[in-house]
């Protein structure tokens, strides 16, 4: 297997999309505190569930060998909503990632199992100023692995300045603990741009059953119908179970997936959407204990499918 290096363009696609897989609940709303559908002027409750399933084909390794995933999410949110521009989150979501690897090594991991619990926080400000804060807790553990080992946290914060009716912008920042790693700490780009009165680009959580807030641009084609076209940048870091010979060693996964999407509105309060793309610029690797190096490799860029289910209640 070969070196993996980060190259400029995959640290500014990272400064761009928010590697932050550690942020749970983190859609367009939550992020850049938009107003609530609730129209109540006294504090009520809102939550959400939504359900995930991705089918990530082959990819070949540079040394020679293949790997594919199957991937799945669950998540809820209960919201606190004191008024359309002020709101107290709860957010708790479950990743699993099931790997299927051919390679001549054997497999370096088999299922991976991540929980994230976030608090997002969205409060106005004088004018047309908000802020938003969503402290995380997170842990990722291949089967097996021990736990303890694998809870690491984080924050992501912003402000955002609403320029009319069409367009809300501001900057933001992540800081998120890594197992065995340096903590990162990148910029974040919070939009949500009408374009037209069908066409919005948005900061959110997009499709897919998948860590991480990307960047997106949604098409309202009809009463019914969105379409989507959108990115982000994924990693996944967990702790890998221990072996005779790789006790505490970590698992890293990493890559750009490029999806569209479309989404069908089943009633007020449901939502279906199915979507397809590619995954780029991926890479596999493990490291010791301690977070050095142990063999990593470049991966082929592969196709994926999936379907999302979303319910208010």
């Amino acid at each position: 297997m070969t070196p993996f290096s980060k190259s400029a363009t995959w640290l500014f696609f990272t400064a761009l999309l928010s590697p932050s897989s550690a942020v749970a609940g983190a859609d367009t709303a939550a992020i850049l505190g938009q107003a609530s559908n609730s129209s109540n002027t006294s504090p009520s409750w809102e939550s959400s569930f939504q359900a995930g399933f991705l089918s990530q084909q082959e990819s070949d390794f540079d040394g020679g060998g293949t790997y594919s995933v199957n991937r799945a999410n669950l998540s809820a949110d209960f919201t606190r909503v004191y008024d359309r521009r002020r709101t107290i989150g709860l957010s708790l979501e479950y990743g699993y990632d099931g790997y299927d690897f051919n390679a001549a090594a054997g497999d370096p991991w088999s299922d991976v199992h991540s929980v994230n619990v976030g608090l997002p926080i969205r409060w106005s400000l004088t004018g047309a100023w908000g802020l938003i804060a969503i402290p995380t807790l997170r842990s990722a553990a291949e089967s097996g692995a021990d736990v303890s080992e694998s809870i690491t946290g984080g924050f992501l914060g912003g402000v955002s300045y609403r320029f009319g009716d069409r367009l809300t912008l501001g900057p933001g920042f992540g800081v998120i603990s890594q197992i065995e790693d340096d903590t990162s700490i990148f910029p974040i780009l919070l939009i949500q741009w009408k374009i037209t009165d069908s066409l919005k680009l948005e900061t959110g959580r997009g499709l897919g059953a998948s860590q991480g807030p990307g960047l997106s641009l949604n098409w309202q084609v009809s009463d019914d119908w969105r379409l989507s076209l959108g990115s982000r940048y994924e990693r996944l870091r967990f702790r890998r179970a221990d072996t005779n010979f790789t006790d505490n060693y970590i698992g890293e996964e990493e890559g750009i997936p490029i999806y569209l999407g479309a989404s069908y509105t089943i009633s007020k309060s449901s939502e279906l959407s199915i979507y397809t793309g590619a995954r780029v610029g991926g890479s596999i690797a493990i490291e010791d204990d301690q977070g050095n190096p142990f063999t990593s490799s470049d991966v082929d860029a592969t196709s994926f499918t999936g379907i999302v289910w979303k319910q208010k209640f």
